[in-house]
């Protein structure tokens, strides 16, 4: 795998990180010439920079955020055009801050090129253009300049990104982000067909594919919310790996003939009205054989070979006892005639080869509650875990098991409500921290639209305040929290668990920290203890500035010098281009401190790990999925860090702790190969790509789409990264303002705390 790929992995789509603006908008509709529409919009006739500003203070046409970041610029012009800003600080709300559009697109050509104006004033992080192409509903392609990024003060100058043109795409979103903290202008953005402007480039005609064609259900499924009998579910439960077994292996499925959606609605009806298990089972052999003649493979699929890490599960074809002889005659008919490498509803992602998930609709016009199509969203996540995920084996529970026991729940939910919290408690079985079901704020409790205005942070089971806003209403940091409203932190946790999914219990308490202080837009009351003394306060809720993820590395720079011995980089403002010059100032301490108790905002696993190797030292590999045996996963070679200049000869020490997950985790597995100590606790074990599932009427989820190991082949999911040396915060510590973790880096280097 290549470095550019493993770039693409940790940065464009791992979970967490500052990504494409991530928000898929419905797809505008294309009339006319989509292309020549954009072309018109990026300014006004009489402006070719950007025209004049909306009702949100962008210039029309253009969206951005978080609030109070992003605006047209008055004071600051490029060749006399305007620009817009964009200003981040340290306090600034989310990972990121953009400036987007999202248009129709129905260009012919072989390149999709965005150009552009920036520049930056004491940009920590980095600035860059983006662009992305997306099809109906998933990304198709994108890059957003972390590869070269802009980062802190450059005059005005041109930069470009190229994306090859996606024939399926129906859609461009485009624009420019900034990282970190400082403030970036741009100016002059155009999109480019082959070199030339996009209003000039033919008109692409694109076939209709199946699921375009078919439409009988786009109102709903006609199947009413109800709770199943024992013979349906099992009918259910047999009906459900059918279907996604056919989706993955039939040649007319994976050739992309039949809606499997819709088939799927189609025949739902008659399972459910079927006596007994023969009837079921002989619709279904009626069902397949109606799918056509299956032609013989030339060549046909194979399976094993030296690099098969893990197969599929398939040996419930052979229960006959269950399927009867002619079902499981005609599903082994089926697996010896898939055609290789053929697919319609997956690909493997470019770069990164995990499974992405192609043609899998979201039904934003269906009225939910709707029985069918709350069983297609449960059927639909139990077979991309089964097929596509390469730590099903995680699972707490036989996965059939858990098909079973979700489908009565699923099936007659009466609410979106009851049908999101169904759907969570089938993704927390996976013990996946890139799970959760996103797009559906209403699936994990407490339910509320408000905050309190503190972090809180488990020390043990306990519930401790790490930050506070404002005064506090009575509260300070280092209070141990005792209830919330009246409702005790015990049965809050006990209510809240199952409903977060999490690789281990480390990483769960850190997400249940940040959602049990959400609920109604109210005052609520606190009881506390500090010092084993009761406190009580009272605290009004409020509206969260955005998304937020904790982070708990030291304030400041990213590089500090905390003493003459002593060097410190915290990954969450690093600069990838200034990790030569972090090393240069670290050259003569005793050792190096890199904090990833936070989430990168650069890629800097080359970057900052060559510097710290004298030989080729191999620190990561993968497992990938088969596209011509789903549920098939093939070991990759080993990934190595090269020696680079300059060199840093001291100790290095990293710091790790709940909050580090995926990429984070990634660079500490870079980072130990080099030599580093690890000092902290359990970390996420939420590594590699993520794969997304849309799910009908419930946003989507997401699943680890990559298998990350030791070049040993040990796992890391899960497990996450395991400290050479532990060390975690206390009530005292927190209350006193120390951090003890920090302490224990710099005692690994010097022998003492300060």
């Amino acid at each position: 795998m290549s470095r550019s790929a493993l770039l693409l992995i940790f940065v464009a789509a791992a979970c967490g990180g500052p990504p494409a603006p991530p928000v898929l908008a419905p797809p505008p509709q294309i009339t006319g010439s989509a292309v020549a529409a954009i072309d018109a919009a990026v300014a006004e006739p009489s402006d070719p920079g950007f025209g004049s500003a909306g009702s949100n203070g962008l210039p029309d046409g253009w969206s951005g955020g978080p609030a109070g970041t992003v605006a047209l610029a008055d004071d600051v012009q490029h060749a006399g055009h305007r620009a817009v800003r964009l200003a981040r600080t340290a306090s600034s709300a989310d990972a990121f801050s953009s400036v987007a559009r999202f248009d129709p697109f129905d260009a012919a050509g072989s390149t999709l090129e965005l150009r552009g104006y920036l520049r930056t004033q004491d940009v920590h992080g980095f600035a860059g253009l983006w662009l992305r192409e997306d099809g109906d509903d998933h990304v198709l392609a994108f890059d957003n300049m972390a590869a070269h990024p802009v980062a802190g003060t450059t005059e005005w100058a041109e930069y470009s990104i190229t994306l090859h043109l996606q024939p399926e795409a129906t859609r461009v979103a485009w624009g420019v982000l900034l990282t970190g903290d400082g403030t970036a202008w741009a100016a002059d953005l155009r999109l480019v067909v082959d070199g030339a402007p996009i209003a000039r480039a033919p008109h692409a005609t694109r076939a209709l594919s199946v699921v375009d064609r078919d439409h009988e259900f786009d109102a709903g499924s006609r199947v009413a919310p109800a709770r199943p009998t024992a013979v349906q579910i099992d009918n259910l439960v047999t009906l459900a790996k059918v279907w996604g077994f056919l989706k993955y292996h039939h040649p007319a499925i994976t050739s992309g003939t039949r809606h499997w959606d819709y088939e799927l609605l189609r025949v739902l009806p008659r399972v459910l009205d079927a006596h007994d298990r023969a009837a079921a089972n002989a619709l279904l052999v009626a069902w397949i054989a109606a799918l056509g003649e299956l032609a013989p493979c030339q060549p046909c699929a194979t399976v094993d070979g030296p690099d098969l890490a893990s197969r599929a599960d398939l040996a419930w074809l052979d229960d006959k006892a269950k399927l009867g002889g002619e079902l499981s005659a005609a599903l082994h008919a089926v697996y010896d005639h898939r055609v290789p490498g053929q697919q319609f509803y997956v690909s493997l992602a470019a770069g990164a080869h995990n499974a992405d998930l192609h043609h899998e609709l979201r039904y934003a016009g269906v009225a939910f509650p709707d029985g069918g199509f709350q069983l297609l969203g449960l059927f639909r996540l139990w077979t991309m875990i089964e097929y596509w995920a390469p730590d099903r084996a995680l699972a707490d529970a036989p996965w059939d098991r858990v098909l079973a026991d979700a489908i009565p729940s699923v099936m007659a939910a009466a609410s979106g409500k009851d049908y999101h919290r169904a759907l969570a408690l089938v993704i927390t079985h996976i013990h996946d921290g890139h799970a959760g079901l996103r797009g559906a704020p209403d699936a994990e409790p407490p339910d509320g639209d408000c905050v309190l205005p503190l972090e809180l942070r488990f020390v043990g089971a306990t519930a401790v305040v790490s930050k506070l806003a404002g005064d506090g209403g009575g509260l300070a940091v280092g209070d141990e929290l005792v209830s919330i409203g009246g409702t005790a932190i015990a049965k809050l946790v006990a209510t809240a668990t199952p409903y977060y999914s999490a690789s281990n219990e480390s990483a769960r308490r850190r997400d249940l920290a940040r959602g049990l202080v959400r609920g109604d837009c109210a005052t609520a009351a606190i009881d506390a203890r500090r010092a084993g003394r009761a406190v009580h306060a009272s605290l009004a809720r409020v509206k969260p500035a955005g998304p937020s993820f904790p982070v708990h590395d030291r304030a400041g720079a990213a590089f500090q010098l905390l003493s003459a011995d002593v060097a410190y980089l915290k990954l969450s403002s690093v600069v990838a281009a200034e990790c030569p010059h972090y090393i240069e100032q670290a050259a003569h301490t005793k050792g190096l401190i890199v904090d990833l108790r936070n989430y990168p905002s650069e890629f800097v696993v080359f970057a900052l790990g060559e510097l710290l190797v004298t030989a080729p030292t191999p620190f990561v590999r993968f497992t990938t999925p088969d596209l011509s045996n789903p549920g098939a996963f093939r070991w990759t070679d080993p990934v190595e860090l090269e020696p680079a200049q300059p060199h840093y000869a001291g100790k290095v020490v990293v710091l790790v702790d709940e909050v580090s997950q995926s990429q984070a985790e990634y660079t500490t597995m870079a980072l130990r190969a080099a030599g580093a100590v690890v000092i902290g606790s359990q970390t996420a074990g939420a590594d590699g790509n993520v794969t997304e599932v849309p799910l009908p009427g419930a946003g989507q989820t997401y699943f680890s789409g990559l298998g990350v190991f030791y070049p040993d082949r040990t796992p890391t999911q899960g497990i996450g990264i395991v400290p050479d040396v532990r060390a975690v915060p206390t009530v005292a510590g927190l209350r006193d303002g120390r951090d003890e973790v920090l302490d224990a880096g710099i005692r690994a280097i010097t022998g003492s705390a300060h």
